[in-house]
C-alpha cells in the first residue's frame, strides 16, 4: 500500500511538472500563429501531462521499495 500511494504522490507531481514545461516549451517551439496558447495549454495538458504522471508513477513505484520478506 505504501507503494502505490507513493507511485501516486509521484504521479501528481509528473503530472504538474510535465504539463508546465509541456506549455512552455510547445510556446517556444511552435510554429502556430493563430492559437499558440491553446495549442500549448491542450498539449501539455492531454498529451504530455500524462506521460508526465505515467513515468512519476512507475518512479514511484520503484522508489517505494520492496516489503522486506521473513525467511
Amino acid at each position: 500500500m505504501k507503494r502505490f500511494g507513493l507511485g501516486l504522490l509521484f504521479a501528481i507531481g509528473g503530472y504538474v511538472a510535465a504539463a508546465i514545461a509541456g506549455y512552455f516549451l510547445i510556446g517556444l517551439v511552435s510554429s502556430n500563429a493563430h492559437d499558440r496558447d491553446l495549442e500549448a495549454a491542450m498539449t501539455g495538458a492531454f498529451v504530455l501531462g500524462p506521460l508526465g504522471a505515467a513515468a512519476g508513477f512507475i518512479a514511484g513505484l520503484m522508489r517505494g521499495g520492496r516489503k522486506p520478506t521473513d525467511v
